[in-house]
């Protein structure tokens, strides 16, 4: 069965191996995931499992919520986030899952959200090049043609051209992280490496889908 769990983003630091190397990690804070419900294939067309995670007092949950909340006899939760599974889960209703599903060198994939930069330029956005920056010039850091448009009256741009626009606050995941350590006592886990989003975010940690992946030496 595929592993995941909900954590929190602490920030970054960094550890030292037994031979004196420097490893730098993300801690993230995690354990207490609570299962909120199982989806099968007779029941909603698909596999996947509901996780909660989170402290939260019970004035800040509207009433729908602490309804449904009360229905599991579980206490409310911060978040929820619903994990695609291609089997039945293995896991009940009411089930705690806590960061020893994992274990130290294992490969997780993590996702986020990447920080929101606002609006931005195609030379910040995408890496295009300026323009001459001679007095004669008139276009210094504008993105220049777009193209072909399309035909028809009132041509448009093409669909997914790169351009100018709101930049980062998207949902972004990084493959094959290692775990370093796992600390049961803490809820902490550290994997190698940076992971997105900002510190205080909701991460998904999950088992990565490219374990025989080569790596380059």
């Amino acid at each position: 069965m595929a592993k995941a769990i909900l954590g929190i983003k602490l920030g970054m630091t960094q550890i030292f191996t037994e031979d004196g190397k420097v490893i730098p990690v993300t801690v993230v804070e995690s354990g207490n995931n609570v299962v909120l419900r199982n989806k099968t294939v007779d029941t909603d067309g698909y596999f996947a499992v509901q996780l909660g995670f989170g402290e939260v007092k019970e004035k800040h949950v509207n009433k729908p919520m602490m309804g449904q909340f009360k229905k599991l006899e579980v206490k409310p939760v911060k978040f929820i986030r619903e994990l695609r599974l291609t089997a039945e889960s293995e896991y009940k209703t009411g089930d705690v899952i806590g960061v020893d599903i994992f274990a130290e060198g294992e490969l997780v994939d993590v996702v986020g959200t990447s920080k929101g930069k606002g609006f931005a330029g195609t030379i910040k956005r995408h890496g295009f090049a300026r323009g001459p920056m001679g007095h004669g010039s008139k276009s210094h850091r504008e993105p220049g043609s777009t193209g072909a448009m399309m035909s028809g009256p009132g041509g448009r741009v093409i669909k997914g051209k790169k351009l100018p626009g709101r930049m980062g606050g998207a949902r972004v995941t990084v493959q094959r992280l290692t775990i370093v350590r796992v600390d049961v006592n803490r809820n902490l886990l550290l994997i190698k490496g940076a992971i997105p989003g900002p510190k205080k975010g909701l991460v998904i940690i999950k088992n990565t889908v490219k374990p025989n992946k080569r790596v380059r030496k």
